[in-house]
């Protein structure tokens, strides 16, 4: 049986594949991108959120864990040495500390999933993995994937591409569609962006492509970082060099890594960005739709 540290799993999911899904979410990923969704997801052990608005400085953490202190009632974390072990959770009343990342085996995991199997008959959904880099987590990734065919489950991996190539071509028989992420087109600032240069990227793009895989590109847009118009061309270039791209999915910027950040004490490298607007959006997606057949939506 395979273990592996998953940081949740999200059940009656609309945005991670086709019809309801459950989506699990698998700790861990090579990539550190500027503009990060889940930047809890980044590190493969489970780290331990804090919410200051919750907590009363009553001391219980305290008393149960000596890596919490309180100086004028402001709370301070060892981050150094917590190692998530969640005895503080258990004594906050307050529900201010929470564990992001839990260790389940494959059957646990497969269990939780196969609870909405009737849901997924119905409207054409299944089992989406995602993270972090739920190939970072191989073992776990390849058997989730060939227990939910085996239970003719439809499956779907988000992926960044940025993993070793026979990694993705041995799950791709099991993997009914992928949602690959293309975050930017330029190699030298897809490293200044995510911390990797996109070579790997793709070149498992045109692998997984040329070897049949049903493929959604999925392509985060942060203004002022990659709404660029030479951008825009290469998204409907890598869409039209196969037949067997599905999909373009625009993926506006949104903030949501910033508050999550200061959870465990990290800091977001962005600056504040405008929320992107409906109308910003829309010339996004048309400057792409200018340059393919396929089809292109906000995702």
């Amino acid at each position: 049986m395979i273990t592996g540290t998953v940081l949740s799993i999200e059940r009656c999911s609309l945005h991670d594949g086709p019809g309801l899904r459950t989506t699990v979410f698998l700790k861990g990923c090579p990539l550190a991108c500027l503009w990060c969704h889940n930047p809890e997801s980044q590190s493969y052990r489970p780290v331990l959120f804090y919410y200051k608005e919750r907590c009363s400085s009553c001391g219980l953490c305290n008393k149960s864990c000596n890596n919490h202190t309180f100086i004028n009632n402001n709370k301070h974390i060892n981050r150094k040495d917590c190692t998530a072990c969640g005895k503080c959770v258990q004594s906050c009343h307050k529900a201010a500390l929470e564990i992001k990342g839990q260790v389940m085996s494959s059957k646990d995991i497969i269990e939780v999933v196969i609870k909405d199997t009737a849901f997924y008959d119905h409207s054409g959904g299944g089992l989406t993995l995602s993270g972090g880099e739920p190939l970072a987590q191989y073992a776990l990734t390849h058997e989730l994937v060939k227990m939910a065919r085996d239970k003719k489950i439809h499956t779907c991996i988000e992926t960044s591409g940025h993993v070793p190539t026979d990694r993705l071509l041995s799950v791709l028989p099991y993997v009914d569609l992928f949602l690959y992420d293309f975050k930017e087109s330029n190699t030298t600032l897809h490293k200044q962006f995510t911390g990797v240069p996109n070579d790997l990227i793709i070149k498992n793009l045109h692998e997984i492509c040329d070897a049949g895989a049903k493929v959604i590109l999925r392509c985060p847009i942060i203004p002022g970082y990659n709404d660029r118009d030479d951008h825009f061309m290469a998204i409907a270039t890598a869409a039209n060099t196969h037949n067997n791209i599905q999909e373009i999915n625009i993926m506006p910027y949104h903030p949501m890594g910033a508050s999550k950040s200061t959870r465990f004490d990290s800091d977001y490298p962005l600056p504040d960005i405008d929320f992107p607007t409906q109308e910003r959006v829309n010339d996004w997606i048309t400057k792409i739709k200018k340059n393919t057949k396929i089809n292109v939506k906000k995702g």
